[in-house]
């Protein structure tokens, strides 16, 4: 159940390149975002098919990860990602943050 939900955020910040979530959601899946960018930076056949497995075999998100962020990145040795903390939720009170690719 834990490893689906962070599976789709990993999956929903790849595609939209930021999103909103809490503050605990949010530094929980920064180093696993952060793997797979470093991962798909090396581009080999092997890595690709690592982060596609990673991703739920999602060919279209590991495609978008390998060849358009993590060409981004090629220089960068780490720190693809920052946190942005949120006024807190009205509804429960908890801490909100966007994580987004810098």
């Amino acid at each position: 159940m834990r490893n689906a939900l962070f599976k789709s955020l990993l999956r929903s910040l790849i595609i939209h390149g930021k999103i909103s979530t809490t503050e605990a959601k949010a530094k929980e899946i920064r180093p696993m975002i952060e793997g797979l960018v470093t991962k798909a930076r090396i581009g080999t056949l092997a890595s690709r098919r690592f982060v596609t497995a990673k991703l739920g075999n999602q060919e279209k998100i590991s495609k978008k990860l390998c060849d358009e962020i993590a060409l981004k990145y090629k220089e960068r040795s780490g720190g693809y990602t920052r946190i942005i903390k949120l006024p807190r939720r009205k509804s429960d009170g908890s801490t909100m943050a966007v994580i987004e690719f810098i």
